[in-house]
């Protein structure tokens, strides 16, 4: 097991580096906005629950398979990339602008929204290559099992990922309570969140 000062470092560096708003956080920020706090809530656990599959693949190898695999990581790459952009796109086109006071129970079906957010990061190939290449800066082989070190590891990250995730949509989703009301922004809402999907699709198909 990873030292009580091995733990301590690692949560510096994790919250140093979660802070920083990447892809996940703008698709739960677009949730919140779109439907509203228990929609960004329920997107950050399915995210979440997205990374815990990476940590398990992390600590039993499956992710080096991926990024030694030029077609592995093409097709995970391109499957997470059209998914991405099909959210988006539905989005688009839902033509519902609904006005921002609509009822949160108006929002997509919370075990929708938890199974897109899982399948949002499962198929995001950039994680599987953040916990390879981060896990194992902090994993001593003389501390016993590597493969439960990187998993307690794994799950402290996506500990604090979660709580980091959960203010950001909450956040987001006061922010959606302030501009309720009006019909014009309801619309731009709607552009704005679909509009990030699809431009979140394009990344995750250039990601490298």
């Amino acid at each position: 097991m990873p030292t009580a000062h091995t733990l301590a470092l690692f949560s510096l560096a994790a919250v140093a580096l979660i802070v920083i708003p990447g892809p996940a956080v703008v698709y739960i920020v677009a949730q919140s906005i779109g439907h509203g706090r228990r929609a960004g809530l329920v997107s950050a656990l399915g995210i979440a629950s997205g990374g815990l599959v990476h940590v398990i693949a992390a600590a039993v190898g499956i992710s080096s398979l991926l990024v030694s695999s030029a077609t592995a990581f093409t097709a995970v790459k391109i499957a997470g990339a059209v998914y991405l952009v099909g959210l988006g796109l539905k989005t688009l086109l839902s033509g519902r602008g609904e006005p921002l006071d609509a009822p949160e129970g108006d929002a997509p079906h919370p075990l929708r929204l938890y199974r897109d957010g899982v399948v949002v990061n499962v198929l995001n190939p950039k994680t599987a290559l953040f916990f390879l290449a981060f896990l194992p800066q902090f994993v001593d082989p003389e501390r016993g099992a590597v493969a439960l070190q990187a998993v307690v590891l794994g799950l402290l990250f996506v500990s604090i990922a979660l709580v980091s995730d959960s203010l950001y949509a909450l956040a987001a989703s006061a922010a959606r309570g302030a501009l309720r009301g009006s019909a014009a922004l309801a619309r731009a809402r709607r552009w704005v969140s679909g509009s990030v999907l699809v431009l979140l699709g394009a990344a995750t198909a250039k990601a490298t």
